[in-house]
């Protein structure tokens, strides 16, 4: 099955839901097609819009997943209506129960002070059948060659099915595209706080405020100094910039 795809500002924004996602994810790796995985809310969406080379990076992945409440409401708009939001935690949740049952393998890039390790524990406790292949704390800057080749050699014995990355938008979304075709991985997810939600370090959204749209003020007001330029910045630049894609006003080739 092919999963269309809508124009969202230049990103190609795929129309997915719990069920697809899932389906396809699991299908690609156990048909050992290689890709990754973008999950696309409004700030990756508005990074793209800056920066064409963040927007090759999404076009070229296997699925951009709407990740916000605004990706659905415009997929469902855009004649999509079983579009639903497939956010990175749930993602993870998702997948991991399905890996099991599949027999796939897991291998978590990212985090910070132990926080993969932490991650794997938690999983591990809620999804016994799961297979963890490895992790890799990486530095706070790219991987020098050394630590490159160390990561190849890492990831080649490991051979993951499912290869996570927990670094955040677009840093993630660069390292999956640059590395794709380094690991022995087939399939690449970058979910960003995934790590530090599960990993209980970070507190998540209650449903009805994920629901509601409103989830960045959410994160904003649990991580003020870091997030709230991103916020106050690039919101209402995203509504501006598609209100014009809609009026016609902004024209942005097909993805």
């Amino acid at each position: 099955m092919t999963v269309e795809r809508v124009n969202i500002l230049g990103v190609g924004l795929s129309a997915l839901n719990r069920e697809l996602a899932v389906r396809e994810i699991i299908g690609a790796a156990q048909q050992k097609r290689k890709g990754y995985v973008c999950v696309t809310g409004v700030h990756g969406v508005m990074e793209s819009y800056d920066d064409p080379e963040v927007r090759r990076v999404h076009n070229g992945a296997l699925y951009c997943t709407p990740d916000g409440m605004p990706m659905v409401w415009l997929l469902r708009q855009a004649g999509h209506k079983e579009a639903d939001r497939v956010y990175g935690p749930d993602l993870m949740l998702w997948l991991c129960e399905a890996a099991a049952k599949a027999g796939l393998r897991h291998f978590f890039y990212g985090g910070a002070n132990g926080v993969a390790v932490e991650l794997t524990q938690k999983l591990r406790q809620r999804f016994p059948a799961m297979q963890i292949a490895g992790t890799y704390e990486p530095p706070f800057r790219r991987l020098n060659p050394e630590e490159e080749q160390q990561l190849i050699e890492t990831v080649r014995a490991a051979k993951p099915d499912l290869f996570w990355v927990g670094l955040s938008t677009p840093k993630q979304d660069k390292f999956m595209a640059e590395y794709i075709h380094k690991l022995d991985a087939t399939i690449m997810l970058g979910v960003g706080a995934a790590f530090d939600i599960h990993a209980g370090r970070v507190q998540q959204a209650p449903y009805w405020i994920q629901r509601s749209g409103f989830e960045w003020f959410f994160r904003m007001c649990m991580e003020p100094r870091r997030l709230w330029k991103r916020y106050m910045y690039n919101n209402p630049r995203f509504i501006y910039h598609v209100l014009r894609q809609r009026l016609g006003l902004e024209k942005f080739p097909a993805p």
